[in-house]
């Protein structure tokens, strides 16, 4: 659960980046994130390969097309029960696509976390995704 809740902060970030509305980001955020996340936010940039940053790039822009899908749906979501559900789902797209990026979870996560840190990063992965 850590990790979807991971990825998923992640690809609301990285909606942020490729220009989705940002109210999808504040309406789908999961107020009940487990706080032991937090040190991975801090962690140190790494050194990420361009294949890496360009399979970071990729998946993003599918990711904010889940993001923005089930942002919708969960606010058509009656109740907690149903809302969860939804960001189970959205979650396992998420995944699906990092993994057939042929990223993992963590890498990708960790360079979700290292473009918040790095400007010049971001910029680089923004161009990244506006050339693929």
């Amino acid at each position: 659960m850590q990790r979807m809740t991971a990825l998923f902060s992640a690809a609301l970030l990285t909606a942020g980046l490729m220009a989705v509305q940002a109210h999808a980001q504040d309406a789908a955020q999961d107020p009940a994130a487990d706080p032991q996340q937090q040190p991975q936010a801090a962690a140190p940039a790494q050194d990420f390969s361009d294949d890496q940053l360009q399979q970071f790039a990729d998946a993003s822009q599918d990711i904010a097309v889940i993001s923005q899908e089930y942002t919708e749906r969960l606010h058509a979501a009656e109740d907690e029960q149903t809302q969860q559900e939804v960001r189970m789902e959205a979650n396992d797209k998420m995944v699906e696509v990092v993994e057939d990026s042929g990223l993992d979870v963590d890498t990708f996560n960790a360079i979700g976390h290292a473009i918040q840190q790095d400007p010049e990063l971001m910029q680089r992965v923004q161009q990244m995704a506006e050339q693929s």
